[in-house]
């Protein structure tokens, strides 16, 4: 008897669980929105829906097989998205075909066994449309002993040590097994826009990846002292930001000048209030960029004392230069925390990188670590106006879109 025709493979199907986007009230389909527009820009506008029977989940349904290399490719995107809690690739089997789900079920059992011995499972059934005739409790029986019969596992509803997924929708059923977790937080860009100040250190990339998982879309401002400095710090800074774009699938970096505002301080102001002065002009400038993008607050990178312009006293001395909000998530922070979430994310071999910091250009032998504010403010009145400066240096300002890279 001749071969039927081939059976054509079916289009990649992903389910991605969301988890506190889905406690959000009446608030929630903005935010699941929100979670759905930088999913499909993460993965270059594949369909993400949501699926009236399938709570708590999208279907990423993408047009065609995936190879196991953008498979892999796909799901790397889909784990750097926040607001995603797990997800998995899903296999399909026709509403109408329990013989077809019992085969499938024990192929993806025997698969999972394969990849990683174990020694327990259970099946849980998810029966969104309640129309279909057979229990979730029934059909957990009948699959787990379709398994149980074939592999010779045994049975575990409290603790398995692998787990079968079966989704029964409207005109199918999906089944998962292992599942991947996600970074879960909130979607980028749902709580609004912050300005960063980014170094090419450690601390901050980590204190723009935190306010990320917040939902907040993070605008990049790094400040240099070309020409006296070299380029190198330009360099870590935009590959940090494009470490950074798996997270926020369009980033923008501002390059900002600092070395003439630096020499008139050096010149004109007293040598240990120098680190302070420089920090407020900095602040100064970020909120200019700050109103140019119509964010809400600043980000840093400072953790309480744990170097000279991060005293409580300094802290304070420099915040009072912005009105704008300066948020600050590492300020309880130890820097051994903070370099092991640094490693985490990929950042911490491109901070460790030597460069020239802007702080570091006419560093005073000895910094003021508890800086009074009438000291300071004092300063800045021998310094004259000012104003010229600051806009001179953000029309000098240097201005980079960092995108993600294609997926092919």
């Amino acid at each position: 008897m001749p071969p039927g025709p081939p059976v054509a493979a079916r289009p990649t199907t992903i389910v991605i669980h969301y988890g506190e986007v889905g406690i959000k009230g009446k608030n929630r389909p903005f935010f699941l929105g929100m979670l759905k527009r930088v999913l499909q820009r993460s993965i270059e506008g594949a369909p993400v829906r949501k699926l009236r029977s399938l709570p708590g989940r999208l279907l990423l349904e993408c047009a065609r097989p995936l190879s196991a290399d953008e498979e892999a490719r796909v799901l790397e995107r889909i784990g750097g998205v926040f607001g995603v809690a797990h997800f998995s690739v899903c296999a399909e089997v026709a509403r109408d075909d329990l013989d077809g789900l019992e085969a499938a079920v024990v192929e993806l059992a025997s698969r999972m066994q394969t990849q990683r011995p174990r020694r327990s499972f259970r099946i849980v059934t998810h029966r969104s449309d309640k129309r279909f005739p057979i229990t979730s409790v029934d059909l957990n029986v009948r699959l787990g002993q379709a398994v149980v019969d074939a592999t010779g596992l045994c049975v575990d509803l409290k603790s398995p040590e692998m787990e079968v997924h079966v989704e029964v929708l409207q005109d199918r059923f999906l089944l998962y097994g292992d599942r991947r977790p996600g970074l879960d937080g909130l979607p980028v860009g749902s709580s609004g826009r912050l300005v960063a100040l980014l170094s090419s250190g450690i601390d901050s990339p980590v204190a723009a990846y935190r306010l990320m998982g917040r939902g907040c879309r993070i605008f990049f401002v790094h400040f240099h002292s070309l020409p006296y400095t070299k380029r190198a710090s330009l360099d870590l800074a935009e590959e940090l930001v494009r470490q950074l774009a798996r997270h926020q699938p369009s980033s923008r970096l501002y390059l900002v000048p600092l070395a003439e505002i630096q020499r008139k301080i050096v010149t004109e102001a007293p040598a240990p209030l120098r680190v302070v002065l420089y920090r407020r002009y900095m602040l100064r400038l970020a909120a200019l960029v700050a109103k140019k993008v119509h964010a809400r607050a600043l980000v840093t990178g400072e953790s309480l004392a744990q170097v000279a312009s991060q005293t409580l006293d300094n802290l304070v001395a420099i915040e009072e230069a912005v009105d704008t909000p300066i948020l600050r998530p590492l300020i309880g922070t130890s820097k051994g925390e903070i370099i092991a979430e640094a490693r985490r994310l990929g950042t911490f071999d491109i901070s460790i990188q030597p460069f020239d910091d802007c702080c570091s250009f006419l560093m005073p032998q000895s910094p003021e670590t508890h800086a009074k504010l009438d000291q300071v403010l004092r300063a800045e009145e021998r310094l004259g106006e000012m104003q010229p400066m600051l806009f001179d240096a953000l029309a000098r300002t240097e201005e980079l879109r960092i995108k993600l890279p294609p997926l092919s």
